[in-house]
């Protein structure tokens, strides 16, 4: 009966050194080691500050000088839903733009506006209508518009002039001075001359032409 036993667990001891030999050589084999970058690059995608000064926007002037109406067109067609651009059109989920570009903000006494919108004073100039189309939210915390903005300038550029030419009064500004450099050129730690010139850049485009006051647009863009 001893024998019996010692043979069954000399067995039982030599499997479980067969087992843990074979487990041994197998991590080894398939040794996975944590990668110094975690998750998985997607094509096309930065991370976010990544490509810090080259992702800087121009003033929308400069944009405006290469602006194309029928573009524009074309893209107020994403906020048909919402806008009417005739004369005298009627208000839908937003208010009608025509007249708008130029115009103070909530300027419509038949629509009603959000208290964001309606409380935060000023005119539709270029530069003021950029930054709404941009971002909405951003631009009026609380407004009513669920649209969440153009992120291209060039797109917001081509639906200003398209509003503008439905009953707007704002002239094109002349291009920024030619050596322009893109907002924020020298976070990286650039020479601070450069900094100096975007900053003076943007204000020439500023001062350069009539702060004309801009149209809302853009799909459901014009100030709800």
């Amino acid at each position: 009966m001893d024998g019996r036993f010692n043979t069954i667990a000399g067995w039982v001891l030599g499997a479980g050194i067969v087992l843990l030999g074979a487990t041994l050589v197998t991590g080894e084999l398939f040794k996975a080691e944590r990668p110094e970058t975690m998750g998985y690059p997607i094509a096309g995608v930065q991370d976010e500050g990544e490509g810090g000064a080259a992702a800087a926007e121009l003033p929308i002037a400069h944009y405006l000088q290469t602006a194309d109406a029928a573009r524009g067109e074309a893209v107020f067609r994403r906020c048909q839903s919402c806008h009417t651009v005739t004369n005298g059109g009627a208000n839908g989920i937003g208010p009608n733009l025509w007249g708008s570009a130029g115009n103070t903000i909530a300027h419509h006494a038949d629509y009603s506006y959000s208290d964001a919108l309606r409380n935060h004073g000023g005119r539709w100039d270029w530069d003021t209508m950029s930054a709404w189309l941009h971002s909405p939210s951003r631009f009026a915390p609380g407004t009513k518009m669920t649209f969440a903005g153009l992120s291209d300038p060039q797109d917001r550029a081509d639906i200003l002039l398209f509003l503008n030419q439905h009953g707007g009064t704002l002239t094109i500004p002349p291009p920024p001075a030619a050596a322009a450099a893109p907002a924020g050129g020298n976070a990286g730690g650039g020479n601070e001359a450069g900094g100096n010139e975007a900053s003076a850049n943007a204000s020439a485009a500023n001062t350069a032409a009539p702060a004309a006051p801009a149209a809302p647009a853009a799909a459901n863009a014009a100030g709800h």
